[in-house]
């Protein structure tokens, strides 16, 4: 009987998060979708001179798309050299003292809100503006490596879950077979740890592009233009979403925020998709 109603209360709490789900979603749609047009994403400029970066942007959201696209790349450029470095070492290492503190420090990074993150990134360019660089400024650059530093956890801890996951007789198998640690992890470890891991890249994704506080903190502004390098201001999706919904001044404004939100949906959807994607080929591989 308990069995039962675990069951039933587990089934209508899952519905009810579909159903959350399936409202939020369709609402973002309903309101955002009929607003796609070249004129959300260009304004008055031609398409392909904007695109081109040959006609400046004043009424669109294209330099928007360009610079989240821009800080999400740059930021998991950063972070997946040393969250994936982080997590091999923390699945393989033997147990010390140095290990623990790692793990802590990894926990208490995944668990700082991001304004305390964006709020380090503007003190850090207070700081070099007054000892070393006086030109310092917040910048695309600075965006990323504050976003890397949030992301660094969830590959950290994605690629040791993933490791920890293997059968130890693999690893025994392949140091009997006469390989090196190093070669039995990059030739045996990591490509069956590769579904795993691929799942934290695109949880890492997730959080690069939704974060506001952020990149509101340490780059992101209104009418920017496209992005004119990693050391310039920018545009992206989330701060235009925030900038239009709070300060909107008429029903045209309102459209671009729902028209930049359901703009956002699509690009997470289809970074997921493509994510998600590589991870069955390298399952079916495997």
């Amino acid at each position: 009987m308990k069995a039962r109603l675990f069951h039933l209360w587990s089934v209508l709490c899952t519905l009810l998060l579909l159903a959350a789900l399936s409202v939020f979603i369709g609402f973002i749609i309903y309101r955002g979708a009929p607003t796609i047009s070249t004129e959300l994403f260009f304004g008055d400029a031609s398409p392909i001179d904007a695109m081109l970066g040959r006609e400046p942007i004043w009424d669109g959201i294209w330099p928007a798309c360009v610079g989240t696209l821009s800080v999400i790349l740059l930021a998991l450029t950063l972070a997946l050299l040393p969250g994936l470095a982080t997590g091999i070492w923390l699945a393989t290492s033997k147990p010390s003292f140095l290990k623990r503190c790692l793990a802590i420090g990894i926990d208490i990074l995944a668990g700082i809100p991001s304004i305390l993150m964006g709020l380090f990134g503007f003190t850090l360019i207070l700081s070099l503006r007054h000892w070393f660089l006086p030109s310092a400024n917040a910048c695309l650059l600075l965006s990323a490596l504050c976003l890397a530093m949030l992301i660094i956890p969830y590959l950290a801890v994605a690629t040791r879950t993933a490791l920890q996951a293997l059968p130890p007789s693999l690893n025994v198998t392949a140091l009997s077979l006469g390989m090196s640690q190093w070669q039995a992890l990059r030739t045996v470890l990591l490509p069956q740890a590769k579904s795993g891991i691929i799942g934290g890249i695109m949880l890492a994704i997730g959080r690069a592009a939704e974060d506001t506080a952020v990149i509101m903190l340490t780059g992101a502004v209104a009418n920017a233009g496209l992005p004119g390098g990693i050391f310039e201001r920018y545009e992206a999706l989330p701060f235009t979403i925030f900038y239009y919904s709070a300060q909107y001044q008429s029903e045209t404004e309102l459209h671009m925020a729902f028209g930049a939100a359901f703009t956002l949906l699509c690009l997470t959807a289809s970074l997921f998709s493509l994510a998600g994607l590589t991870q069955r080929k390298s399952i079916r591989r495997a």
